[in-house]
């Protein structure tokens, strides 16, 4: 029989499982991204259920509480969840630097591009003009 905490813990495993599916199939969430999160939640379902193995390693790491070992497992993967994504965001913010770099530099040439192409038809205007007048 589990008690309350276990039985929590195993609620909250599937319900967050269920939740990230859900995400995915809705395409409100990546395959890639989701992969973190779904090992939380399995890992958390595993030592829900499998109390001799919670009751293992959290003897083996020295905690009295075997339940608090779910909490402590569940902030570390939250933890690595929150690097990768700052991984990510680096990554992007550094990809939208160099975008908006290049496009700068298209419309500098753009520019450049308009002034020059003015500057001839203002000449050919001249030209035009001039021989008219000359004529």
């Amino acid at each position: 029989m589990l008690d309350r905490t276990m039985l929590l813990s195993v609620l909250a495993s599937l319900g967050a499982l269920v939740f990230v599916l859900e995400l995915v199939r809705r395409r409100k969430l990546g395959e890639g991204y989701s992969l973190l999160w779904l090992a939380t939640a399995v890992v958390m379902l595993i030592f829900s259920l499998w109390r001799d193995l919670l009751h293992s390693i959290a003897a083996l790491v020295g905690i009295a509480y075997p339940p608090n070992l779910l909490f402590l497992v569940a902030l570390l993967f939250v933890l690595f969840i929150l690097l990768y994504f700052s991984t990510v965001i680096t990554r992007l913010a550094q990809e939208n630097k160099d975008i908006a770099q290049q496009i700068a530099l298209l419309r500098y040439e753009i520019e450049q591009a308009n002034a020059r192409l003015e500057a001839l038809q203002a000449a050919s205007t001249r030209e035009v003009n001039a021989d008219e007048e000359q004529a």
